[in-house]
């Protein structure tokens, strides 16, 4: 566990600061989380293939690295607030768009936009909660929270569908979530100042980061983590529904159950890792994983599915806070923000690759291919977790650049 590296605010502003976190994951969350649900809708809309559809995964994640390469100079040289506001806006922005039925590739162009919001708040709200005491556990909680919202999205969206409404009307109950978060960062983050610009030389941090061992290898594994997490997560409705026949809404409640199963992993096990270790936790995750997507290929039916979906959802929860809680005992504190948003930049690359990929696959071949391509992506993520392991431990400095907001 790391120690108290920032400057924190008074208690009152803290749980203020942490309740808009925590939203701003709800809202990331049901965004990720109604795609799979989406994508049918979207498909019929635009009368394209599978193939193509997937491109706005890749779109998305053009958006997101446009912002996470640079997410650690920002947050320096504007602070916190201005960084976050950014964020913020740039998501209302993007979804307010969708909501007018835009063209399918000025859809692309607005996923863009979208994704860079995304990778804003992400990358703002991982750095700030790092930092702060017991962060293990902070960013178990946090990333459960997107959990939360992973499982309410499908929800929403389904309901929206069911009820005769448009794709697109999904996106503007996000546009409203996304109203409350920008007041709340308005009003709950001061105006700190930034750091000045000669202190942190554009782009040092960033090849400091690099150079160290743990943040490249750490950064692919969270590359193919995100790959298989987001996959399974917007194929597996498209599987229940067109390969095994199951109704839409109940289709809708067993991806809701995955979602539900990687928000209580967050919960549940985020602890664990102190009595435990880290390596031990994750590798006993990685098994709940396979075991998971056997029980989905080998027993079917609606129960199996439920019931394999949710213990992969489960175990899949608490690998990608954890490894970004390993970051702040494993690199200098100053190098912090350059990591984190390495490791935000690699696994934006996974939700576009691995469920581009995945939608291939099925277009090809058949949805049938989505739990054995998951089970492979497992595999490969075991191996680069204990190359983790093997890495040498880098003492961080005892202060950490301040993103109070006091």
């Amino acid at each position: 566990m790391s120690e108290n590296t920032t400057q924190p605010a008074r208690p009152q502003g803290l749980r203020l600061q942490l309740g808009l976190a925590f939203l701003a994951f709800i809202l990331i969350g049901a965004n990720d989380g109604a795609v799979g649900v989406l994508l049918p809708s979207l498909q019929a809309f635009y009368r394209v293939d599978k193939a193509t559809i997937a491109l706005l995964f890749l779109a998305s994640t053009a958006g997101y690295l446009s912002a996470a390469v640079t997410s650690g100079a920002l947050v320096e040289r504007w602070g916190l607030r201005r960084f976050l506001l950014l964020g913020t806006s740039s998501f209302l922005s993007a979804v307010a768009l969708l909501t007018l039925h835009p063209p399918f590739l000025l859809v692309l162009g607005v996923l863009l936009l979208l994704g860079f919001g995304v990778a804003v708040l992400d990358a703002g709200l991982n750095t700030y909660i790092a930092g702060l005491p017991d962060n293990t556990a902070l960013l178990n909680y946090l990333h459960a929270f997107y959990g939360l919202g992973a499982l309410i999205g499908p929800l929403v969206a389904s309901g929206v569908l069911a009820v005769g409404l448009g794709w697109n009307s999904v996106y503007a109950v996000w546009g409203a979530i996304s109203v409350v978060v920008l007041a709340g960062v308005l009003g709950g983050f001061s105006r700190e100042s930034a750091t000045p610009p000669a202190a942190h030389p554009e782009g040092a941090a960033w090849r400091a980061a690099l150079r160290l061992r743990v943040v490249p290898l750490a950064a692919l594994f969270l590359l193919v983590y995100a790959g298989a997490e987001v996959s399974l997560g917007s194929w597996s409705y498209s599987l229940l529904t067109e390969e095994r026949r199951e109704a839409a809404l109940l289709a809708g409640w067993i991806v809701s159950g995955y979602w539900l199963g990687l928000t209580l992993g967050r919960l549940l096990l985020g602890r664990l890792a102190a009595r435990i270790g880290n390596r031990r936790l994750i590798e006993g995750c990685l098994a709940g994983v396979v075991l998971g997507l056997a029980v989905v290929w080998l027993i079917p039916g609606s129960v199996g599915a439920a019931v394999g979906l949710g213990c992969t959802g489960f175990s899949l929860g608490p690998i990608f806070p954890t490894t970004i809680a390993l970051m702040a005992d494993r690199v200098p504190s100053r190098l912090l923000p350059s990591a984190i948003g390495f490791l935000a930049s690699a696994a934006s690359i996974g939700v576009a690759i691995f469920p581009w990929l995945a939608g291939n696959l099925a277009q090809q071949i058949g949805l049938w291919t989505l739990l054995p391509y998951v089970m492979v992506i497992t595999a490969v993520m075991l191996g680069l977790w204990w190359a983790i392991g093997r890495t040498p431990s880098s003492a961080a400095p005892p202060a950490m650049i301040s993103l109070s907001t006091d």
